[in-house]
């Protein structure tokens, strides 16, 4: 879905294809006709924009074969979808029965990494429309904060600045300008916004900057408004948004908080956990962590790194995090100028959900996607943007 922006730029929104498992191009194929078309369908739109997760047995069948690429391009037109930015987080297994910590491998210290998003961009910059220059790929913050010494974080950096001298070559040889974003995530090295600000500001380079995931964003409790401007006056570029939301419980002390929370508390995915003090940020790896005893302090709010849908907040006594969601794109493109023009919704945990909120049908996970994709664009057009064609 595209959008004008009252400065005349373009910007882009689409939703992320991880919630549907695939780690082959076959799947990918596969996902395109049984999932993304009948979204498409749903909104009444000719063209949606979609934000494709490419495991690595996919990607290197695109990038080792020009007509897989081809054929992948081909496909997309004819079912009214197109590609301005990819998710590189997950490398494999995003749809096994546990991924936990293995979503954080490989690091940026391991020479798999830097390969990999190598490959995407070169993938990416043959999937954009012909009408735009410009991509966008999500990236590993990093590492796991248990992973990185300081050999490591050399490693990464080196790494890093090769990736910039990359899509420098990529964007001569093509005319394609692609750019990636590390995503602040809880439990990571760059668990926050302002942890990404010294090891992008050592990088210096306008093509590898910040994705801004404002689940992560709410889970670690930071003000998008002071996170955006700290990033703004570092001259670290926003390079994408993913627009999703954190599971919020105002008072985690009460028993039937705590029985509402266990209920998210499943085995698929990381559910960091956080709270604020006065003394700091305390957390947990895993939300069954935090309902262990005194584990995680209960005097104030809990917020957990649980994607639930944009339209449909949990019930009461819970909710979710989308009044940090609507701050965020208010100052992300509510102001003169968008400080970045790539959107994706990611909320990859639909069959994560209580049983009782999970799809029941292919067709109910597309009317979901669907609503959130409209709550998004609602957001948009509120703070002026008008939608296109």
């Amino acid at each position: 879905m595209r959008f004008r922006h009252p400065d005349g730029s373009t910007v882009h929104l689409a939703y992320c294809t991880n919630v549907h498992p695939a780690e082959t191009l076959d799947g990918v194929l596969a996902q395109l006709r049984d999932h993304c078309e009948p979204v498409r369908r749903r909104l009444g739109r000719d063209r949606l924009g979609i934000g494709l997760w490419l495991a690595k047995d996919a990607a290197h069948a695109l990038v080792t074969d020009p007509s897989a690429l081809r054929g992948l391009r081909t496909e997309l037109d004819r079912r009214g979808l197109e590609v301005v930015t990819l998710n590189g987080f997950p490398y494999e297994g995003f749809g096994a029965e546990e991924v936990k910590y293995r979503v954080y491998k490989p690091d940026w210290a391991d020479p798999e990494r830097l390969d990999h998003t190598t490959a995407l961009a070169r993938v990416l910059a043959g999937l954009l429309p012909d009408d735009v220059t410009e991509g966008s790929i999500s990236t590993l913050p990093l590492a796991w904060r248990t992973a990185h010494d300081e050999r490591s974080a050399e490693t990464a950096h080196a790494a890093l600045l090769t990736l910039a001298e990359r899509l420098d070559a990529l964007a001569e040889l093509t005319g394609r300008d692609i750019r990636v974003g590390l995503e602040p995530e809880p439990g990571c090295i760059v668990e926050t916004t302002g942890d990404a600000i010294a090891p992008l500001a050592a990088i210096g380079h306008d093509r590898v900057g910040v994705c801004v995931d404002t689940c992560h964003l709410a889970t670690s409790f930071e003000d998008p408004h002071t996170a955006l401007d700290a990033l703004a006056q570092a001259h670290v570029p926003v390079i994408k948004s993913q627009l999703s939301a954190a599971l919020h419980a105002e008072h985690p002390h009460l028993p039937d908080v705590r029985e509402a929370l266990a209920a998210f508390d499943e085995p698929r995915f990381l559910h960091q956990t956080r709270t604020a003090t006065a003394a700091g940020l305390r957390g947990t790896d895993d939300l069954g962590e935090a309902l262990k005893g005194d584990a995680l302090p209960d005097a104030s709010p809990w917020r957990a790194h649980f994607h639930v849908p944009l339209h449909a907040a949990p019930a009461a006594p819970l909710t979710s995090t989308l009044p940090v969601l609507r701050a965020a794109l208010a100052r992300l493109v509510g102001g003169p100028h968008p400080l970045t023009r790539h959107l994706e919704v990611e909320t990859y945990t639909w069959q994560a959900l209580p049983a009782e909120l999970r799809p029941r049908a292919r067709s109910h996970l597309a009317d979901g996607i669907a609503a959130e994709l409209t709550l998004a664009r609602d957001l948009l057009t509120d703070l002026g943007l008008k939608e296109l064609p």
